[in-house]
């Protein structure tokens, strides 16, 4: 049975990190004892009761997962949660399977480091088993399900820090398949609006005759098929968030009215004539950038400002490339799982051909590949010949000037080749001006050009330009 006063013990070879986490617990009332290694944490728990062992695992000598053993040894109903700056899916896995109650990857926000804790002892005085996580693993990597430790990455987390606890609204960009709505769902999470409602809007999956009405609701009778009053998603999203995915879909009708209720935080439904009130936080995202689209005049430029408070640009993962085995390692250990197959990881081989492609489907394209190959696995190693990525080579890629990405298989649904080769040539003229220093002579002979050929070429870009 657990003590009045719940008793803690720390375990790390850093000095500063065993004070500072002393201090932090002490300050929450906690009974916190201090081991400097991994043999003194084991003697420790021989002798005394501890009610939850906080452990990081490196630690010189014994490693955090001895230390979660010898403390389950000792007894069961210890909780431990393992904390560690060199956090991998199959450190995280072996920990929940043997009995971890959470797995904190370093550096870790003192605030979720303290409610899981508080989480731990409470599910533990509760008696209550079901709902532990060592019974139902499920790896928190930083922040919710975002996966991934790549620097950019790890500035995504700084920003989610920062902006989570504003109200202050964002506007996320990033390739197609990047996790843009795993970051906005983060932010809710960690907000003071955690426990109200998260309302996922895909702004370019709703036929523009009726999206007003998704959006704003409308009255019974507003329009052939109104049978009913029906509340729109920003009333549903009322005291929580809002996610509008796809924002530089949004036709520019809905565009004024969107304006209208971001900055006057009310809402008129289709056909009626009372607002209502909102208060919701607005988490946007876009595949496009916006600001060539403001430009272009297809986003108006008063609204882009309203939601572009606080911009956050997620690295597609051709970008991360640290992280695609962390990915590959977590997929396959939840799909292997799903489909109770006894396939425990990916050949280095197999991890070697993923670190060489170049996922123009990003991360959403890496979890399909892996899921597609343990499906497919007739080992218990995912090697390379189980990936299937030879498909995905025939997939040729190209990027214009814009960020404009061409696939060769649209050629079957129909393709506009002027602007594709245009989009190319104009690539092509600025990277050589780029390395010339702006000389033309210079990039004419990076082109193998004529120099009256890339003046006349030139001239023809900044024609374009104006227009």
């Amino acid at each position: 049975m657990a003590s009045a006063v719940p008793k803690i013990l720390v375990v790390d070879d850093e000095l500063s990190m065993r004070e500072f986490l002393e201090v932090l617990l002490v300050q929450e009332g906690y009974d916190v004892s201090l081991a400097n290694n991994g043999k003194q944490a084991v003697a420790l728990i021989e002798k005394h009761s501890f009610d939850l062992v906080l452990s990081d695992i490196r630690l010189g000598d014994l490693t955090g997962l001895d230390v979660l053993r010898a403390a389950k040894k000792k007894d069961s109903e210890t909780v431990v949660v393992l904390i560690s700056a060199y956090s991998t899916t199959e450190i995280a896995v072996e920990a929940m399977n043997e009995g971890a109650f959470d797995f904190v990857p370093k550096p870790f926000d003192n605030s979720e480091l303290k409610a899981t804790l508080g989480k731990a002892l409470e599910l533990k005085l509760s008696g209550d088993k079901k709902t532990s996580p060592s019974t139902q693993p499920e790896i928190h990597l930083h922040f919710g399900k975002i996966i991934g430790n790549s620097p950019g990455m790890m500035r995504i987390y700084d920003m989610i820090n920062q902006v989570a606890k504003t109200k202050t609204n964002v506007l996320i960009s990033g390739e197609s398949g990047t996790g843009k709505e795993l970051i906005a769902r983060a932010i809710h999470d960690m907000s003071d609006r955690c426990d109200h409602p998260f309302v996922v809007v895909n702004c370019g999956g709703i036929p523009e005759t009726l999206i007003e009405s998704e959006f704003f609701g409308h009255v019974k009778g507003a329009f052939t098929g109104a049978v009913a009053e029906k509340k729109g998603l920003f009333e549903a999203a009322h005291t929580g968030t809002i996610f509008l995915d796809e924002i530089g879909e949004l036709p520019p009708m809905l565009q004024v009215k969107l304006l209208r209720a971001v900055q006057e935080t009310v809402v008129k439904p289709v056909g009626g004539t009372r607002e209502i009130t909102v208060d919701v936080r607005i988490i946007s995202a876009t595949n496009k950038r916006l600001e060539e689209e403001v430009i272009d005049g297809n986003f108006r430029e008063d609204l882009f400002f309203r939601l572009n408070v606080i911009p956050l640009k997620v690295p597609p993962l051709r970008d991360r490339k640290g992280d695609v085995q962390l990915l590959a390692n977590f997929f396959t250990e939840k799909y292997a799982r799903t489909m109770g197959k006894d396939i425990s990881k990916l050949s280095s081989y197999a991890i070697d051909f993923l670190n060489k492609y170049s996922f123009p489907g990003n991360v959403r394209e890496l979890e399909n590949l892996i899921e597609r190959s343990v499906a497919l696995s007739s080992t218990n190693i995912i090697l390379p010949e189980s990936l299937s990525i030879s498909m995905h080579k025939k997939r040729r890629w190209i990027e214009g000037i814009k960020g404009c990405r061409y696939d060769l298989d649209d050629v079957a649904q129909g393709v506009d080749l002027d602007k594709i080769l245009l989009t190319i040539e104009d690539a092509y003229l600025k990277k050589a001006m780029e390395l010339a220093g702006g000389y033309k002579n210079k990039a004419a002979e990076l082109l193998g050009l004529s120099l009256r050929s890339i003046r006349y070429r030139l001239s023809k870009q900044e024609e374009g330009e104006e227009k």
